[in-house]
């Protein structure tokens, strides 16, 4: 369902490394949590609002920005917009994981962060 190729916007990609930063947290798992939050969140994307650009450098393939959640994500991506075609699939991801990732960035370490996670 999801490429096998994702990338994310350039300044959600920076707030995931500075993340790294300070809680040694890698950039995909933070990712994972970040998705799954907002999706707890209610955040729902809507393509008909999003001029978001994917432009980050870091191109990975879905199996290590997913890991083991790659299933339960395809899921919930498809449970949400049935009817979004695979380019939309991406970019609903994509907002999805900068909108968990905007509560979750100013955590300065690992022990605060699995405190409010």
């Amino acid at each position: 369902m999801l490429p096998n190729r994702m990338v994310l916007s350039r300044q959600t990609e920076d707030q995931l490394k500075k993340l790294k930063g300070y809680t040694g947290i890698t950039p995909n798992i933070a990712a994972r949590l970040a998705f799954f939050r907002s999706v707890e969140s209610e955040f729902r994307y809507s393509p008909e609002n999003d001029n978001r650009r994917l432009d980050g450098a870091m191109t990975l393939d879905k199996i290590t920005w997913l890991g083991d959640t790659l299933q339960a994500t395809e899921l919930v991506l498809k449970m949400l917009y049935p009817k979004l075609e695979q380019k939309a699939l991406i970019k609903a991801w994509a907002a999805h994981v900068e909108d968990g990732i905007a509560a979750l960035r100013n955590y300065r370490n690992l022990k605060d962060f699995s405190n409010g996670i």
